[in-house]
């Protein structure tokens, strides 16, 4: 009985960690009235490349000013530090462009957000979703799985 009871608690958790990842799909332990409305998706490294060649995203680094500076950015990527990512995107136009130098996005553009491993770029995301950006997404491996990927396929080319 009770390694009964504990197989079910630890199917529900397992679960409770992938229902975000359910989209669309009715909640089992919640409210039978709550919906998952949009589908959390991490973007691979080839996926963000592809991506920024086709220009259909707007990618936002949301590390401190001083590690892009330090360490690099991945090329296209605009930064608004994670401090910041809330009041950016309910600025009005004429003030994102004015502090971040590029078009405000609007609710329904495709945004990812990075960082150097993937934890801040997941609040961002969470945050930009909570303000209506549904297709936001984010790029779980950071600066650190990009550049190492960089670095790998500039080998390749020598």
């Amino acid at each position: 009985m009770l390694a009964r009871r504990m197989l079910g608690t630890a199917c529900r958790a397992a679960l409770g960690s992938v229902q975000p990842a359910l989209g669309g799909l009715k909640s089992i332990w919640g409210s039978s009235q709550h919906f998952y409305s949009t589908l959390s998706k991490d973007v691979t490294y080839w996926e963000l490349k592809h991506l920024l060649n086709s220009k259909d995203i707007m990618l936002i680094d949301v590390r401190d000013t001083w590690e892009i500076l330090e360490h690099g950015k991945i090329p296209g990527s605009i930064n608004i530090p994670l401090d910041e990512v809330g009041e950016a995107l309910q600025m009005n136009p004429r003030d994102f462009k004015e502090k971040y130098h590029e078009v405000k996005p609007s609710k329904s553009d495709s945004l990812v957000f990075s960082c150097l491993a993937g934890v801040r770029s997941k609040k961002a995301m969470d945050t930009a979703i909570s303000l209506g950006f549904n297709s936001a997404q984010h790029y779980a491996g950071g600066w650190k799985e990009w550049i190492t990927y960089e670095i790998s396929e500039k080998k390749q080319e020598n």
